[in-house]
């Protein structure tokens, strides 16, 4: 059982580069017009040392002395492939910016879906921060690459082999002088792309640091606040922004060795090529023309090294933004939809008791559970349930009992499959829950945890929250079945009050009404209930136990307890103690055997008093 992201930096550049383009194909689109018009637009880029070579030789050192007719003639045609070449050019940018953006949309889509189908394990086994970097910053970083260094990148490669082709045609002699003033630099060049790529490695790695540092701040800020800790809490973000612009410094340190590096080898070549054309020109091997053609040619052919570094820049950054990306994606799903039938099969024993509309064939709402022989363990730790078996009759209100680490919340968790059991089975109307498509399963199950999320809309939008979309006039029935009326008419907007972001405007027991309403309009058949009335004022306790009564009415329900008021209430108490269901029986009936839960009520009625 997994539960954290891999780096993924045993990939190299290229494997990072291909793998990168699988997930997002769309990048890929069309992509044989764009590097046939990048022909095109580097092609342009010749024609200025051809137009120097042919007008200085043929015009202006001619025998019968310059020749301007030639020369405007070379130079009109001149023109018209520069503004062909131009078109071209415009036409790639186009073409590339579009199909980056569909495939990057593509990939940030299928990165944001595979980090929330995470199971809750591996996403608390990350910082949110790092998680959210990876949607956000880590794909901007592939972004601003395939965009600009992308570009640069097929143009700098078509305009290098252009130069070579051309400086062959003009000088074999010359053109193997400037490839051997380069051949240490390409020789040093896979080290130096190894050490610049770790670096920027772990560059990406500390911007998810600071990310969760500068988050974690920002939503604990009244904790931070309350408990003077803003100090402390200042520089644990510095020391993340110190570490990530240490970092960052190395990196930068490096490339600009590299780009000096490429600048030497440049000027170089140059020079080489200066003194052996003019001694080859003097001996008449060139003409004038071709060895000032051929200096531009250099020109050419140096540009695209010199901008190497600044691409090489670019694309280790994003290389190692794809790594963080691909790491994600390629993280296994540990909770998963069961294989789906073959067309024309015999469908599977929970698709065949599964009506269309999620509901068992009799059109029931109360689902029967039984834990089978559960045990369970966290990763890398010891088992924490041992061999559960317990089996809740269709309509039954249950109360999970136990001190605090009993494993009473880790059943919760099983039952709504936020997490598997280690072994043993779970069972719901007698179906395995792991057989039971995910759909299927979120229709019949409802979890109403403690604090109930709220999104930065209205309450209404909030009640109608859910797989499918609710009409106003259910969320008005839902809330007057709920006897919530009277809460809404305290409310100014009633139920088109802005509750902020996280439900911030409302009290914690005014968002657990609203969780509770939403758990109503989802109309399950279990429901899974988080100790909702703890830290609540007495008016707002009475109508949240109101609503839950009218919620749970002709359903089963599990209700994970913290105060043993909701025990007293319930059909079937469960005591779990050291991850062992020790009793189980009605309270009234458990008070009277004087075991573990009567102890634990005599000591919370002590405590109440």
């Amino acid at each position: 059982m997994s539960s954290t992201i891999s780096a993924s930096s045993e990939l190299g550049v290229v494997a990072t580069v291909r793998r990168g383009l699988q997930l997002s194909p769309a990048m890929l689109q069309g992509i044989g017009w764009t590097l046939a018009l990048a022909v095109v637009a580097t092609a342009g880029r010749v024609v200025v040392p051809v137009v120097i070579q042919q007008v200085t030789d043929n015009a202006i050192m001619a025998d019968d002395g310059p020749d301007v007719p030639v020369v405007v003639r070379v130079a009109l045609l001149a023109l018209a492939f520069i503004l062909l070449a131009g078109l071209a050019s415009s036409a790639v940018n186009i073409r590339l910016f579009r199909a980056s953006e569909r495939g990057l949309a593509q990939l940030r889509t299928r990165t944001f879906r595979h980090v929330h189908d995470l199971s809750v394990l591996t996403q608390n086994a990350e910082r949110r921060g790092s998680l959210v970097s990876r949607v956000t910053s880590d794909v901007d970083t592939v972004s601003r690459f395939v965009q600009f260094g992308g570009l640069q990148l097929i143009l700098n490669i078509g305009q290098l082999l252009m130069a070579t082709v051309a400086m062959l045609v003009y000088s074999p002699l010359l053109a193997l002088v400037v490839w051997l003033c380069f051949t240490p630099m390409f020789v040093l060049a896979p080290r130096a792309q190894r050490i610049i790529s770790r670096a920027y490695g772990a560059v990406r790695v500390k911007v998810g640091v600071m990310l969760g540092a500068i988050s974690e701040s920002i939503v604990g800020a009244e904790t931070i606040r309350a408990y003077g800790a803003s100090e402390r809490t200042q520089r644990r973000i510095d020391d993340a922004v110190q570490d990530h612009r240490a970092d960052a410094i190395k990196a930068q340190t490096f490339t600009a060795l590299a780009f000096s590096t490429g600048m030497a080898f440049s000027a170089l070549a140059l020079g080489a090529t200066v003194v052996t054309g003019t001694f080859l020109a003097l001996n008449g091997h060139l003409t004038l023309g071709q060895l000032l053609a051929f200096l531009f040619l250099v020109q050419m052919f140096t540009g695209p090294v010199q901008n190497a570094t600044e691409m090489l820049n670019e694309l280790q950054n994003a290389v190692a933004g794809w790594r963080r990306v691909i790491a994600v994606l390629e993280t296994p799903l540990e909770i998963t939809d069961p294989a789906a039938p073959t067309p024309g099969g015999t469908p599977t024993p929970a698709d065949s008791r599964i009506s269309p509309a999620g509901r068992d064939a009799d059109g029931g709402r109360a689902a029967s559970v039984e834990f089978r022989d559960i045990r369970f363990a966290y990763p890398g730790g010891p088992e924490v349930l041992h061999g559960i078996s317990l089996t809740i009759p269709p309509g039954t209100s249950v109360a999970m009992v136990g001190e605090t680490g009993s494993g009473k919340t880790t059943l919760g968790k099983l039952l709504t499959r936020l997490m598997d059991p280690t072994d043993g089975q779970v069972l719901l109307d007698g179906t395995d829950l792991r057989e039971l498509p995910l759909a299927t399963l979120r229709s019949r199950v409802v979890l109403v945890p403690q604090e109930g999320f709220l999104f930065d809309s209205t309450i209404a939008e909030n009640i109608a929250y859910g797989r499918t979309p609710h009409p106003r006039a259910e969320v008005e029935a839902a809330v007057s079945e709920l006897g919530l009326t009277d809460w809404l008419a305290t409310l100014t907007d009633g139920l088109d009050t802005h509750v902020g972001q996280r439900g911030e405007s409302l009290s914690a027991g005014e968002r657990q009404l609203v969780a509770i309403a939403r758990a109503y309009l989802a109309d399950a058949d279990l429901l899974v209930l988080d100790e909702a009335t703890s830290a609540v004022d007495p008016a707002t306790e009475g109508r949240i136990s109101r609503a839950l009564s009218r919620l749970q009415a002709g359903r089963t329900s599990v209700a994970i307890a913290h105060r043993l008021s909701t025990a007293e209430a319930a059909d079937l108490v469960v005591v779990v103690d050291a991850g062992h269901v020790v009793e189980v029986g009605h309270h009234r009936e458990l008070v009277a055997r004087g075991g573990v839960y009567a102890r634990m009520h005599a000591s919370w009625v002590r405590q109440t008093r």
